[in-house]
């Protein structure tokens, strides 16, 4: 989950979904509410850790905790010197995971074709929206924060992605590198608190209307292929941090025409290979989830 929300178009909670655990993770993050705060401040540690699934959130949250740290560095020099086998890897990865969503419906009705419908065409609408300037205040960073890991949960939504659209994915992603601590203390709060507040709606409306919402979720992951297409052209630059021109906005292009466009080679091949690696990936993980699910 850390190193898919390091990269802009790929949902941590997309990860979730495929190793059988989003719902437990949505179930246990809802559990830290105010009883369970009663708890932590009576010092009745082992009943406040049963109740919020403790083990299970403390291994998660370290796992994404070290990915980030660990991958960050990689996934930006992964994106500009590999791009096409890269976002092509990912394509297969999500591609294949709709399907997998979409076989938990178990009852179609039109609430499940409106949510699966809705839910593609807003993923697809935030994809080719242009990102914002915002500033760099500790309140900004907050909300940032407050929405990204809202993104960040929802299969087909990326928290990295938001924050590109908010202008600060490559702000945030050098105040990790840097351990700029002030800045990663606001935003960590913003996501703890957001993440608390999402997660008890994110759990009800799964109770209330489960095959609508796996389908709006299932839709969402289906819109968002047009962020991670491998082959792209660039349609507007900004100046980085250090001075840099970068790309600040693109969009798809048929690798057919990448060659004319870019000057350099569409590498098909090579994106269909990834793709397919993705694919297996997936289908592997899936696998392995359900037999370690009848195992326990």
């Amino acid at each position: 989950m850390g190193a898919a929300d390091v990269v802009p178009g790929v949902s941590g909670g997309t990860v979730a979904f495929i190793t059988g655990i989003y719902e437990e993770l949505i179930q246990s993050i809802k559990s830290i509410d105010l009883n369970a705060i009663k708890l932590l401040l009576r010092f009745q540690i082992a009943e406040f850790w049963k109740l919020i699934n403790g083990n299970f959130l403390i291994t998660l949250v370290a796992g994404i905790f070290v990915s980030l740290l660990s991958l960050s560095k990689l996934m930006l020099y992964l994106l500009e010197h590999h791009p096409i086998s890269i976002w092509s890897f990912f394509f297969g990865l999500i591609l294949i995971s709709t399907p997998l969503i979409l076989r938990d419906v178990k009852k179609w009705n039109v609430s499940a074709v409106i949510s699966f419908v809705v839910g593609a065409v807003l993923a697809y609408w935030i994809t080719i929206v242009s990102p914002a300037e915002t500033p760099n205040n500790l309140f900004f960073i907050f909300c940032c924060g407050a929405i990204a890991i809202c993104a960040m949960i929802l299969p087909g939504i990326s928290g990295a992605f938001i924050l590109l659209l908010l202008g600060k994915y490559e702000f945030m992603i050098t105040a990790l590198t840097e351990f700029n601590i002030p800045i990663i203390l606001v935003f960590i709060t913003g996501c703890v608190l957001g993440l608390l507040g999402f997660s008890h709606f994110l759990n009800w409306i799964l109770k209330h209307y489960r095959y609508a919402t796996l389908a709006l979720l299932a839709g969402f992951m289906l819109g968002s292929l047009n962020k991670v297409w491998p082959w792209k052209e660039v349609v507007a630059y900004r100046l980085n941090s250090a001075g840099e021109q970068v790309a600040a906005f693109d969009r798809s292009i048929a690798p057919w025409d990448y060659l004319a466009t870019t000057g350099q080679e569409p590498q098909v091949l090579k994106a269909i290979l990834f793709a397919m690696l993705g694919i297996i990936l997936v289908i592997g993980i899936e696998k392995t989830a359900a037999y370690l699910k009848t195992k326990s």
